[in-house]
């Protein structure tokens, strides 16, 4: 249940605008700095969540984590604030789910898993309390915040508590033996789920949830599998179901309790086309795919035009580049010590890129010395724009690219955005290229050490051409 917060206490940059119910710790619904709406869940002392990973899953049927203090007497993440509300109280206000509506909660929690365990994460709290109906289609939040949430032991655990997550929605009953709301897993082999339970499921989901909920974990299906065949299913239209009671928003930071009595369900009515609500999921789903493609692309023109700039200009390239990741790195941090954390991660990254820088001309000379020759100017600017390609994206560094990718989701979720920022930035990756691959290196202002790199590597060629 919530209640209103004084709007005078901050946590961080957020401002509290009221409580909200249930889970692992208080949980508020805040507005950010920048006025956007947003839930903030308190943990208890000591719990270190892993910001960056949740940071970095991205999927329609699972919450966007924004940011968060991770460690300290006071840690907390901030999510996206979703109006939605409960399963627990969805089925109790419209009865259990069948048919497609169910196949599509089959398929949106399989795949809601499937990217936290891509991510290297587990839910850990899986259950009727932690599933958002929004438009007849899950959303799963508050994830990885239990202790041991993120160990491989648990990914089993997972895909069992979306067996049981499955059957609560299609048949209103609990299981006892179900991860609980708090955070408790049964101790020993899982008991088998009764089968007057699953008989309760639709014919084709029968078999996937009784394997997910094996009590043998090694022999549970991936999450991943289980959406791959959830996806082949064809399932027939859900049953006509009363139409649903007034209520206002929840974030899935609303404490489950299961209702005193299974409700009763919707009797049996001529099969309806799938709700329009249902639709407008899918459609909302499909146009998230294309949007994050587009703002991976657009991304990824950005980098170009970074490595383009440095291959042309190494000095002012190189430093550039330097400032622009450390300050997308800053931006993603929500706390004084995330942007100082934020300066490290980038300082940590320069020995890395300038490995590269000093490696490729020298790579390129030796090269040459087997036949051709290369200019020695060309060989350190390539190496420049190797260097800000480690700084911009390469193996382990992903914060900078990531960062572009979520401010270049605002742009492409729009066609007009899509079109503006795909022609410049286009133009700009096409010019960086052609200059890159046709201009002369200018080391401006440093034109003493562009003579010295030039002599340097001039008889480094000379040395091993043997001349």
């Amino acid at each position: 249940m919530s209640g209103e917060t004084s709007h005078q206490e901050h946590i961080g940059p957020y401002r509290l605008l009221s409580r909200l119910g249930g889970g692992a710790g208080t949980a508020h619904r805040a507005a950010g700095p920048d006025g956007r709406d947003v839930a903030i869940r308190l943990l208890p002392p000591g719990a270190v969540p892993d910001i960056a990973r949740m940071r970095s899953v991205l999927s329609p049927y699972v919450v966007d984590v924004l940011g968060g203090e991770p460690g300290g007497t006071r840690p907390y993440v901030v999510s996206r604030f979703v109006p939605g509300r409960p399963l627990a109280e969805h089925v109790a206000a419209h009865g259990p789910m069948g048919g497609a509506a169910l196949g599509r909660m089959a398929l949106g929690l399989a795949k809601a898993l499937a990217a936290l365990h891509q991510a290297g994460l587990t839910h850990g709290d899986l259950g009727p309390g932690t599933v958002l109906v929004v438009d007849d289609a899950p959303v799963v939040v508050d994830f990885a915040l239990t202790g041991r949430a993120g160990t491989p032991g648990d990914v089993p655990a997972d895909v069992r508590a979306w067996a049981v997550t499955l059957l609560f929605a299609a048949t209103g009953r609990p299981d006892e033996t179900a991860v609980s709301s708090s955070g408790e897993l049964p101790v020993g082999p899982a008991p088998e789920l009764p089968a007057g339970l699953i008989a309760a499921l639709p014919e084709g989901l029968r078999p996937l949830v009784a394997a997910a909920a094996r009590p043998d974990a090694s022999a549970r299906p991936s999450a991943a599998d289980l959406a791959e065949a959830v996806a082949r299913l064809d399932l027939p239209p859900s049953p006509a179901r009363p139409p649903a009671t007034a209520h206002t928003a929840h974030t899935a930071h609303t404490a489950y309790t299961a209702p005193a009595s299974p409700p009763a369900p919707a009797a049996p009515a001529p099969e309806p086309p799938a709700p329009s609500g249902a639709q407008g999921s899918a459609a909302r789903a499909h146009e998230l795919a294309v949007a994050q493609g587009w703002a991976r692309l657009l991304a990824a023109m950005v980098v170009v035009v970074g490595v383009g700039v440095a291959v042309m200009m190494p000095i002012v390239g190189l430093l550039a580049s330097l400032a622009a990741v450390t300050l997308l790195r800053a931006g993603a941090a929500s706390t004084v010590r995330g942007r100082a954390w934020a300066l490290g991660r980038t300082l940590l990254t320069v020995p890395y890129a300038a490995a590269f820088t000093v490696a490729v001309p020298l790579g390129l000379v030796a090269a040459a010395a087997v036949g051709g020759e290369i200019d020695p100017l060309a060989a350190c600017a390539f190496g420049a724009g190797a260097g800000a390609a480690v700084l911009w994206s390469a193996p382990g560094v992903t914060g900078p690219r990531r960062q572009l990718e979520r401010m270049a989701l605002a742009v492409a979720r729009r066609p007009g955005g899509i079109a503006a920022a795909g022609v410049l930035l286009g133009a700009l990756a096409l010019f960086a290229v052609v200059g890159a691959m046709s201009l002369t290196p200018s080391f401006a202002p440093m034109y003493g050490l562009q003579s010295s790199l030039e002599a340097t590597l001039d008889r480094l060629q000379n040395a091993l051409n043997g001349t």
